[in-house]
């Protein structure tokens, strides 16, 4: 919708990391941007800081200013936490606003308060916009991928700013408006999902060549530096090889030898697991990881536990570098197989038009798992896809055919030798248990219905039936 009254084309509200590198974008790209924080202070410095950019962008102490300096129909994205700040800053604004004005929230909202947000300011004549922003404080001030959830109308006014702003990929926006209320937000969740997965195969081969082979972080840095060269190209596999190679100022020896090994979480990747498992599916390389960084914060009982606990390991030969990334290449093929399935299942449960191709487009540039695999995801739900699984696509099993024996070995040598592989293991059992057309759930059948008479279902017919259970002969 096109602006029908002076002033900026976009208000931004929260000048942290990255809010003010989208308030720059923006700015860079040609739009005129209207500023504010609840710190105000912190306005004057990020004009100075802007230099040149500043000529396009307006501090505004006050809220009410904030509003005025606004084209009408007004954009608004907020760039502060998704929760209880964003709820009150909604009921402060609300009354200053108009009919037809769009509200973006640009953090990692869980997508539930989205779709709650999306029907009350409906209600009032109001847009709101869930919209997913990755690629952290360098993508967001380049360009980062885009993931908006929100009426078509809202869309249509945003679309000429977020395509300015975001990654390209060959020249295409890396930002789609993916369905209404919640659908943005849900997608950026299931990718920091997979995310969370991706980053724990790569830790589980570091752990494998570290503790296993004694290789040095330089020495595997340089693997994964050569792996870029590959199929395995992305900005995670990069930024491992960066982190691996990097030195520490205050010893001189690797840097990641002196941090502890503790791993954080802000929460999207338990939201993506509890959505997956509401849905009755699968997200076992994403529970994998999640499980992983929880473990990870049990440091002291894992050091009483290294005294106590017997390994029982036997000798084993470690998979050369060729197996290793082929592994690392199927456990990637698996995790993002997990993850789609997610947004496949999500598509039907909530009435979107997830369009799982052009997802895949819009995560080629721009985002944290970015990767050279994308182009043939993208590719591979185009074309034939038996059962709508990933997996099942001709190009996929194609790569697996070529990369599960080599996953296999990997995960063999890891038992063996006594080094977890959470992530790669699950992935593999996944696997092995959707080739299988007859899995062994008929025993679990059986067991429900002796001690529960929970019935079951027999092969060739329909209904519930009830065993007697008396033995055999």
């Amino acid at each position: 919708m096109a602006k029908t009254t002076e002033g900026a084309d976009i208000g931004v509200y929260g000048l942290g990391t990255m809010g003010s590198a989208l308030a720059l974008n923006l700015a860079e790209q040609g739009f005129d941007v209207a500023v504010a924080n609840r710190e105000s202070d912190w306005i004057v410095d990020f004009l100075l800081e802007a230099g040149p950019l500043s000529v396009r962008l307006t501090g505004c102490e006050t809220l009410e200013k904030f509003v005025r300096s606004l084209a009408r129909p007004r954009n608004i994205l907020f760039m502060i936490p998704s929760g209880p700040p964003l709820d009150a800053m909604i009921e402060a604004i609300t009354p200053l606003l108009e009919e037809g004005d769009t509200l973006i929230d640009g953090g990692n909202a869980d997508f539930h308060d989205t779709r709650r947000r999306s029907v009350a300011l409906a209600e009032q004549g109001l847009h709101f916009v869930g919209m997913g922003v990755s690629g952290g404080e360098e993508g967001a001030r380049h360009g980062p991928s885009m993931m908006v959830g929100g009426t078509e109308t809202s869309w249509q006014s945003l679309r000429p700013m977020l395509e300015a702003i975001s990654a390209k990929f060959e020249g295409e926006p890396c930002v789609a408006h993916l369905g209404p209320d919640g659908a943005g937000h849900f997608v950026k969740m299931v990718h920091n999902g997979i995310e969370y997965a991706d980053m724990q195969m790569i830790a589980e081969i570091y752990g494998l060549l570290r503790d296993g082979a004694g290789q040095s972080a330089d020495e595997i840095g340089a693997m994964f530096e050569r792996w870029q060269d590959g199929p395995l190209d992305s900005y995670l596999v990069e930024v491992t090889a960066a982190t691996l190679k990097s030195a520490d100022a205050g010893s001189g020896g690797p840097l990641v030898d002196v941090i502890e090994d503790r791993a954080g979480q802000k929460g999207t990747g338990r939201w993506t697991l509890i959505e997956a498992l509401k849905m009755g599916q699968s997200a076992s390389t994403i529970e994998a990881a999640v499980g992983a960084r929880s473990w990870s914060s049990e440091k002291e009982s894992r050091g009483i536990a290294e005294g106590l606990l017997v390994a029982g390991t036997q000798q084993a030969s470690l998979p050369g570098e060729a197996d290793l990334e082929l592994a690392m290449l199927a456990g990637r093929i698996l995790g993002h197989t997990q993850g789609f399935r997610i947004l496949w299942a999500a598509a039907g449960e909530f009435d979107w038009p997830l369009d799982l191709a052009r997802i895949s487009e819009i995560w080629r540039a721009g985002c944290i798992i970015r990767s050279a695999l994308l182009d043939e995801f993208a590719a591979a739900f185009r074309g034939e896809l038996p059962a709508q699984h990933l997996i099942l696509a001709p190009t996929m099993r194609a790569r697996l055919e070529a990369s599960i024996p080599a996953l296999r070995r990997v995960v063999a040598a890891g038992a063996l030798c006594g080094v977890a592989l959470p992530a790669l293991s699950a992935a593999l059992a996944w696997y092995d248990t959707m080739r299988r057309a007859r899995g062994s759930a008929n025993l679990i059948q059986a067991q429900r219905d002796f001690f529960g008479a929970h019935g079951f279902e027999r092969i060739g017919e329909s209904g519930k039936f009830h065993g007697e259970w008396s033995p055999l002969g």
